[in-house]
């Protein structure tokens, strides 16, 4: 899957709910159940992907392999595949079969987005104020974050991204209260996830010089992946993820399994703590992928 696909997911039977039942309360869900030996899944992938990633939010597509996850599907009363279903509010709602071609496809998720008005402003809102906070306007972010809470209390990703602004800020303790407004259903949902994460990891304020000394101690001694580590938290702590990524790949890329994985560990958790679609994470994945596939 394209790294860029922000709205396409792969999941399992394990993770239904979460991915498609509930995320289907947010915003209609598509359910791609397909296989590897499937010459028409590959065929319609693509297609697909690209159409709801041109919806930019308003619909997410979830991907089932079935070899690996036959339950869900079986409940489906799946007989053959590809077979893409639609959820919204929790519940099926439609359903196609076979590789269609992109007209019918677009068709299929125009017509499941009609009659959810609603759905498409908060998600259209949801997407400038990603576009806004990453560009640092955390002011507009957390104004646009605020306003989709007031209709929809239960968005998780409005919460989320309010936290967020607040972390952005410094302000833990108003990103933890913010974070308490999340439904007990929906606490495991991975952008809330990813914001526990970031407060879990911040530090208190950097006393005066601290970063220089850190500095200066990994300068004078390169290839001590401790000191580096140490350098790397601390950045990390203090928010500033892509410090903290560039310093644990230099770790990884001179040894991938260094101190038993811990710093590819750490790495995935500044990855979560920074949120799926910050420039640092998208990078440092990337940049992963190539040391680890190299």
């Amino acid at each position: 899957m394209d790294i860029a696909a922000l709205n396409t997911k792969d999941s399992t039977d394990q993770d239904f709910m979460a991915d498609v039942v509930e995320a289907s309360n947010s915003q209609p869900v598509i359910v791609d159940f397909w296989a590897p030996w499937c010459g028409p899944c590959k065929q319609l992938g693509p297609v697909i992907e690209r159409v709801v990633e041109g919806k930019k939010g308003a619909v997410k597509l979830v991907k089932i392999n079935i070899d690996e996850n036959p339950g869900y599907a079986g409940q489906l009363g799946v007989r053959s595949i590809p077979a893409v279903y639609a959820f919204d509010k929790g519940k099926p709602v439609d359903a196609f079969m076979g590789a269609l071609p992109e007209t019918q496809v677009r068709g299929f998720i125009d017509k499941l987005l009609t009659g959810t008005d609603s759905a498409q402003v908060i998600a259209e809102a949801l997407a400038q104020a990603e576009t806004a906070s990453q560009a640092g306007d955390i002011g507009t972010a957390a104004q646009i974050y605020a306003s989709v809470i007031q209709e929809d209390p239960d968005n998780v990703t409005a919460i989320a991204g309010l936290a967020r602004c607040y972390l952005a800020n410094g302000d833990k303790e108003r990103a933890s209260a913010t974070l308490d407004m999340v439904p007990e259903a929906k606490k495991n949902d991975s952008g809330v996830k990813g914001v526990r994460m970031a407060i879990d990891m911040m530090a208190d304020d950097a006393a005066p010089g601290e970063f220089d000394e850190a500095l200066e101690a990994v300068t004078a001694a390169p290839d001590d992946h401790a000191k580096r580590f140490e350098l790397a938290e601390k950045y990390a702590g203090a928010t500033r993820y892509k410090d903290a990524i560039d310093h644990l790949l230099i770790i990884l890329s001179a040894k991938l399994d260094w101190e038993e994985g811990k710093a590819k560990e750490k790495l995935l958790q500044v990855f979560e703590a920074a949120g799926p679609t910050d420039p640092a994470t998208v990078e440092g994945r990337r940049r992963l992928g190539s040391l680890m596939f190299a």
